[in-house]
């Protein structure tokens, strides 16, 4: 078995060289799919995994726009749209500067396993720039913003793909693009998703993302006869997706004692918790992009350059960025007594750390399976945008937590072994994959 994956991941990064984040996600899925494809022939002779890990459309093109000096930018945008077997594309643009086609495929390639287990009819793809909102004036955001839906217009639809915000494309972001692409195509439809509420958003879709992530957390207790109330939670992150696991956590009786940036992290021994999750908010909003003023203003302590995973906790919530989780955090964690990590990032966790979780028979649940509250609630404002309505914050809470439930079931399903311990990994993958595989093969060779 380990040479069929072997070979299969040489063919994967043979067409896909230097693209070592998408190889990691690839290699992932592969690991647990493969197995199950040799136990159900069908997928193997349709070549479903090779067709799985290829997207159906790549679209690269440039973006000139003018900063407030006169001078004229040009950067790169991409959307991969890589399958829409079971849906229309759906997933977010990230712009970063670290955006490249490998960071890009790797979040389209989960996006497709991640909707699928969502229940609703969404399809993967990913996109975004290497464009830096930080620092950048509103002017600039929206002149970019325009001259990016210049160009992407052409590729998307409410029944062809669905972009939603992602890392450094928020409200503002979204806006100035769905104004562009409705002057552009003289129509009012959900193109765009985490749109305002007064023009077509959905209550709840900045926290989603972090309280589905606690819910599955939550799931992942409740089936050992546990709770969340008294535990201690590590947070990573302070934007959207900490903030609602904060948020979320703090409400179903947990301690969180930690956030981090790239400055470093705080530990608050009292817990954040009212006016410090507020806090966050003021934070983020200051386009500095650190936490130290925390530690400042609350009289906690400031850890530089260092990241939470070696305070002693019950929970990690990993919540910032890709690969940010590695093996030595990984002991720690296990060493100071850790029951349980579910991943609120995209990729948060490195193998090796995955491996050791694992190994110790930790709950561990993978990104695509704990953080998909975020587009989970994404298709909630497809939904009402469709039935030209919206629904009250308690009844999106309502759905998404039922989704997360949905979603743990089938997890459950695919990943027990036989001495009861759950591999949430292996469940996800499956889980997401057969209603995509079977979507393939009824349709063909398309």
């Amino acid at each position: 078995m380990i040479e069929k994956i072997n070979k299969f991941m040489e063919g994967v990064i043979a067409r896909n060289a230097g693209e070592k984040e998408f190889h990691q996600a690839v290699h992932e899925v592969a690991e647990t799919i493969i197995p199950f494809m040799e136990e159900n022939p069908k997928y193997v002779k349709a070549k479903i995994l090779d067709r799985l890990t290829e997207p159906e459309r790549t679209i690269s093109f440039r973006v000139i726009w003018q900063d407030d000096n006169g001078e004229v930018q040009i950067n790169k945008g991409y959307r991969v749209e890589f399958n829409s077997a079971i849906g229309p594309y759906k997933g977010g643009l990230r712009f970063h500067p670290s955006v490249t086609l490998s960071i890009l495929k790797f979040l389209g390639f989960e996006q497709i396993l991640k909707n699928s287990l969502t229940t609703l009819p969404m399809g993967g793809g990913k996109g975004g720039s290497d464009f830096n909102p930080k620092g950048k004036s509103d002017g600039e955001i929206m002149r970019f913003c325009q001259s990016f839906m210049s160009e992407l217009f052409r590729h998307i639809g409410a029944n062809t793909d669905i972009p939603a915000g992602d890392i450094g494309v928020g409200g503002r972001e979204i806006g100035y693009m769905y104004g562009q692409y409705k002057r552009l195509r003289n129509e009012f439809t959900g193109v765009l998703t985490g749109k305002g509420r007064e023009w077509g958003g959905s209550l709840m879709r900045p926290e989603a993302t972090g309280y589905g992530n606690v819910y599955f957390a939550q799931e992942m207790l409740n089936s050992k006869g546990d709770s969340l109330k008294g535990k201690t939670v590590a947070v990573s992150g302070f934007g959207n997706v900490a903030w609602g696991a904060v948020q979320k956590a703090t409400e179903l009786g947990a301690k969180v004692v930690t956030i981090s940036g790239p400055d470093g992290y705080i530990y608050d021994p009292d817990g954040i918790s009212g006016e410090k999750i507020e806090y966050m908010l003021e934070l983020r909003a200051t386009n500095n992009d650190i936490v130290s003023p925390y530690a400042e203003e609350f009289g906690v302590e400031f850890f530089p350059k260092k990241r939470p995973w070696e305070q002693k906790v019950d929970i990690a919530l990993p919540c910032a960025t890709q690969n940010e989780l590695n093996a030595d955090d990984a002991k720690k964690l296990v060493e100071n007594g850790v029951i349980c990590v579910s991943e609120g990032a995209n990729m948060p966790c490195t193998p090796e750390a995955i491996e050791l979780f694992v190994e110790n028979k930790i709950l561990y649940a993978p990104g695509k399976a704990s953080n998909a509250g975020g587009v989970a609630v994404s298709g909630l404002e497809m939904s009402q945008n469709s039935l030209r309505l919206g629904w009250t914050s308690e009844e999106v809470d309502e759905k998404l937590k039922q989704i997360m439930k949905d979603i743990h079931e089938a997890c459950v399903k695919y990943g027990t072994s036989s001495d009861g311990y759950v591999d949430y990994v292996k469940g996800a993958n499956i889980a997401g994959f057969v209603k995509v595989a079977d979507a393939m093969l009824a349709q063909g060779l398309v």
